[in-house]
């Protein structure tokens, strides 16, 4: 799995930190009924809704590995449109278009 330089040097410089942000978010995801794949697909419209282009990637693909189509996720993109406008989302389809034009 692709990890960005930034989050190798976190992790090794905070590794107590960074043990704990992952326990937390198995604790989340053990906490409700979602599967897996929807709570990826979820986790990608929270990235989406923060303009955050790394965490879009990731959570790109995080949904492909589990189980997401492209289509599936295209349309995650879309979703987007009325809540943060056509610039943020045109923004998020070239992110996810990344990934996908990789996979």
């Amino acid at each position: 799995m692709y990890l960005p330089k930034i989050y190798e040097k976190f992790q090794a410089k905070f590794p107590e930190v960074f043990k704990d942000f992952q326990q937390l978010g198995k604790t989340c995801r053990a906490s409700g009924p979602l599967e897996k794949k929807y709570q990826d697909l979820a986790n990608l419209g929270i990235a989406i809704g923060a303009s955050s282009r790394g965490a879009v990637m990731s959570q790109t693909r995080k949904a492909l590995e589990s189980g997401a189509s492209q289509e599936e996720i295209v349309h995650v993109v879309l979703l987007s449109l009325t809540t943060i406008g056509f610039p943020n989302m045109i923004a998020a389809v070239g992110w996810v278009n990344e990934v996908l034009e990789g996979a």
